[in-house]
């Protein structure tokens, strides 16, 4: 029997002003989905902790709440205790803060029109993770995450970046290692250079 964890990492509840998509669906619905667990990653928020906590929940789904951090540089997936971050940090400041508190930070769809990440963030080596497939992103934006990381060593993964029921769990991550808590996630992910983290979507995986 197969002991892989499938995880939506990137997904937005109604806390997001730009979400449909509640809490109760959430956990309700995300085993339906095929999901072992799901990364709550509101809009500089983990404002989902004053109503569900971290961990196994009582269906059985694995609930890890992070948040989407915005910087003038692009976004990055925060996972960590990062309740109380001052807004307006520039992505240096931020990702320095994420390595020396022991966190976990992603870029988030890199390469998308609308906030990319500055490539000289991605070069600097401050950020390791980046998202390779994102489910709001175009082909194309997809496509240039992929080709940029042909040529440099960041670690990839993706996530649905959900906004309602519908889109939640189209791009998921397979974990090897057993995820039971935040603090494995975050192992996880900073070992994911060690070990290749399998990013699959719903019509098709790489």
């Amino acid at each position: 029997m197969s002991s892989d964890i499938l995880f939506d990492i990137h997904v937005h509840s109604d806390i997001s002003p730009c979400s449909s998509l509640s809490l109760e669906r959430l956990q309700d619905k995300a085993q339906a989905k095929g999901l072992d667990g799901v990364c709550i990653t509101d809009h500089n928020s983990m404002a989902a902790r004053q109503w569900i906590g971290d961990g196994r929940q009582p269906n059985g789904l694995l609930i890890i709440i992070g948040q989407e951090y915005t910087t003038r540089q692009g976004d990055f997936l925060l996972f960590g205790p990062y309740e109380s971050l001052p807004a307006g940090l520039s992505a240096e400041q931020l990702l320095q803060h994420v390595r020396s508190t022991g966190g976990a930070a992603i870029a988030a769809h890199p390469f998308r029109s609308d906030r990319p990440v500055a490539p000289e963030i991605l070069r600097s080596g401050l950020c390791r993770l980046m998202e390779r497939d994102n489910g709001r992103n175009t082909a194309g934006e997809n496509e240039m995450a992929q080709a940029w990381l042909r040529t440099h060593p960041l670690s990839s993964l993706g996530g649905s970046d959900a906004h309602s029921l519908e889109e939640l769990g189209r791009v998921r991550v397979r974990f090897k290692a057993p995820i039971l808590c935040r603090e494995d996630l975050i192992r996880a992910l900073n070992e994911s250079y060690r070990q290749a983290l399998q990013t699959e979507r719903l019509n098709g995986s790489f």
